[in-house]
């Protein structure tokens, strides 16, 4: 009996103190290596809870807003309008609300920089 309770309170602890699940960073890059104007990657699936480091690739400057995102969550609240050329600031972006987001580089909507990131 005295080790059943022991064994309880051992797995009563153990439960205690797993680690819960971490968010995760990812990073986008906005315009490729190779002077392509297009997001990298240009579809992301992410958990909720986490971040999107915005950098600067080539042909920038570039920015990020969003034109769909889940009900409840302000588009022009989580867009970066400010145009960014150099990867230093860059931008970060925390996801908390499950669903999809669609957004776009204004400057380059034309020629395809356009992508999409899923919060499961």
């Amino acid at each position: 009996m005295q080790f059943l309770k022991v064994l309880t309170t051992v797995a009563i602890g153990v439960l205690l103190v797993a680690p819960m699940a971490q968010a995760k960073n990812y990073t986008v890059q906005m315009g490729a290596n190779n002077g392509r104007l297009i997001f990298v990657p240009n579809t992301l699936t992410l958990a909720k809870g986490d971040t999107v480091n915005w950098t600067v690739g080539k042909a920038g400057p570039h920015n990020v807003v969003f034109s769909k995102a889940p009900a409840g969550v302000d588009v022009k609240a989580i867009s970066h309008t400010k145009l960014v050329a150099k990867t230093d600031p860059s931008f970060v972006s925390t996801f908390a609300t499950p669903g999809d987001y669609a957004y776009n580089c204004v400057p380059h909507k034309g020629a395809g920089m356009v992508a999409k990131i899923t919060v499961k």
